[in-house]
């Protein structure tokens, strides 16, 4: 069992943001990574279509023979958490960990938290921070256009529309005084450039992909299920699309085009 891949899948590329992690975090691990490209984004379906792509996302994963999976997809965590209870591995979402990593770092219990509008509309970051600490106050926004740009490669900080959008989305959080933001999405940390340069030092940005995968290692040692082995592990990448920004995303996370070594899949099959 030990010697089994960690699953992580995603509605699209933003889950590579957890590998990233995974990777600084367990080099020996083996990880196979499911991007859903060709039905990204979740965020504006349906629950009932969310909670069915996300089992079809972890039944993929589980004819990889993986021993763990993270769903890397804060909709599917929000929205879906139950899709782990019949599953025959341990499953982690993202947003007990965002949440718990949030509550240890605000100051004045003043916590933002920006994602999807399933996410959000669920009300899951909020749940999960009352049961913390009852006292914190809570504000969350909606980014829909996010996603797509992050999608469509528009990432770099000092893009003028990229600007403007999170400026559109994150003026008001400002305006509470936040001095915590949680980027409830994986997606979101690959704008963290321009992001915190809009929110200023004052603000703590909490990426879900690094609390996931850091509450991930400390759940697979506990289980026992760390691999012997401290280095050498190897990433498989699997995509329902083939699209451009792939390569421009890897750029960023990885510092190099990892474009040849994705797969393609279909969702049929």
């Amino acid at each position: 069992m030990k010697n089994k891949p960690i699953g992580v899948f995603d509605s699209g590329l933003g889950g590579l943001t957890v590998v990233r992690e995974l990777i600084r975090a367990l080099p020996g691990e083996d990880i196979v990574y499911f991007g859903d490209t060709g039905r990204v984004p979740y965020g504006g379906r349906s629950f009932e279509t969310i909670e069915r792509y996300a089992r079809e996302d972890a039944n993929f994963l589980l004819r990889q023979n993986v021993k763990y999976i993270i769903a890397a997809c804060g909709t599917v965590s929000s929205v879906a958490p139950h899709t782990g209870a019949l599953l025959p591995v341990p499953y982690k979402g993202v947003v007990a960990p965002a949440a718990k990593a949030a509550a240890l770092a605000t100051k004045n219990g003043k916590i933002g938290v920006i994602g999807t509008q399933a996410t959000i509309s669920s009300g899951a970051y909020s749940r999960e921070l009352s049961q913390i600490d009852g006292s914190f106050q809570v504000f969350e926004v909606a980014c829909p256009l996010f996603v797509p740009l992050v999608e469509s490669g528009w990432i770099e900080p000092s893009d003028p529309v990229l600007k403007l959008t999170v400026r559109r989305y994150i003026a008001s959080l400002l305006d509470k005084t936040i001095d915590t933001l949680i980027l409830g999405c994986t997606h979101y940390p690959i704008l963290s450039g321009a992001i915190g340069a809009f929110c200023g030092e004052s603000v703590k940005l909490i990426s879900s992909g690094h609390a996931s995968a850091t509450e991930a290692t400390r759940e697979l040692c506990e289980l026992g299920l760390l691999r012997d082995e401290r280095t050498g592990g190897k990433v498989r990448f699997y995509v329902s699309d083939i699209t451009a920004s792939f390569s421009d995303v890897t750029n960023i996370l990885f510092g190099g085009d990892l474009a040849a070594q994705r797969t393609l899949v279909s969702i049929d099959d």
